[in-house]
């Protein structure tokens, strides 16, 4: 006899897995449906409110799990700091929650399909997961990417949450990010993501700067979550040397454009 399935929802606080959480509702049922927020404990408390008012507009709870661990926990329990290649803290709190959460539903005689809010240009993204989902050690997981094959764009996600569903967006879009990731404190942001910190929460970027700087001098080690020139590059030393250098008017227009290699989390398993 077939398990009963149960649509999973990696529920992040950004625009696209609210969208995507109302497309699967609308489709399955909300009694077939899990709104499921793997927590870092780094997301900005605008997040947290965001999520709220959709859950509430879909009339469903959010089931959160959490590891315990921030990332900065995780970067020096493992000796090893994120960056833009490998982000053991998406690792850890976030693909290895998600598992955990998949194998008790397991258990409990449902089988989860998962579903994620990747956008509709990210295909390269969708094929890797679904990829990486497929060929676990475990039994694989099927997973669902409806912004790239079924909706559309997170543009017309953007305005359809706050004109039609009448819910304001998590202000970090506003606030000129690119993705509302860890309260800015992303490991796998690039450096016009990082100037943008520096310029709207220069205290969230200074206690960036300070644990790479302490991790660097804990395990004596040249590392750091940024490269230039194929070699390290610390945000003290992007500040010292660049954002420190700019005028308002330079690090506004700097800090606006997009990162190319900006990769949001739920991407990487070793």
């Amino acid at each position: 006899m077939k398990n009963k399935e149960m649509h999973v929802v990696l529920f992040s606080g950004g625009a696209a897995s609210a969208y995507v959480a109302k497309w699967v509702v609308d489709k399955y049922g909300k009694e077939n449906c899990i709104l499921l927020f793997t927590d870092t404990q780094w997301e900005d408390k605008d997040n947290h409110r965001f999520m709220e008012d959709v859950a509430n507009y879909l009339n469903m709870d959010i089931t959160r799990v959490a590891d315990g661990r921030t990332p900065e926990d995780v970067f020096f329990e493992m000796r090893f700091l994120g960056n833009a290649r490998m982000a053991k803290c998406s690792e850890e709190l976030k693909v290895k929650q998600t598992l955990l959460f998949a194998e008790k539903l397991r258990s409990e005689g449902i089988e989860p399909i998962l579903y994620f809010g990747i956008g509709y240009n990210e295909q390269h993204r969708a094929d890797s997961l679904r990829d990486n989902y497929a060929h676990l050690p475990l039994e694989p997981i099927e997973t669902r990417f409806p912004m790239v094959d079924s909706i559309g764009s997170e543009l017309k996600a953007h305005y359809i949450i706050e004109h039609e569903w009448g819910i304001a967006l998590p202000r970090m879009y506003e606030l000129g990010f690119h993705h509302a990731n860890c309260g800015g404190k992303c490991v796998r942001a690039g450096m016009h993501h990082f100037a943008n910190l520096f310029m709207i929460w220069p205290e969230s970027y200074a206690e960036f700067e300070d644990m790479e700087e302490r991790f660097r001098i804990k395990y004596n080690l040249d590392v750091s979550m940024m490269k230039r020139n194929g070699g390290p590059f610390t945000l003290k030393e992007f500040r010292e040397q660049t954002l420190e250098l700019m005028s308002k008017e330079e690090l506004k227009k700097y800090a606006t454009e997009k990162d190319l290699e900006t990769i949001p989390c739920f991407c990487s398993f070793s």
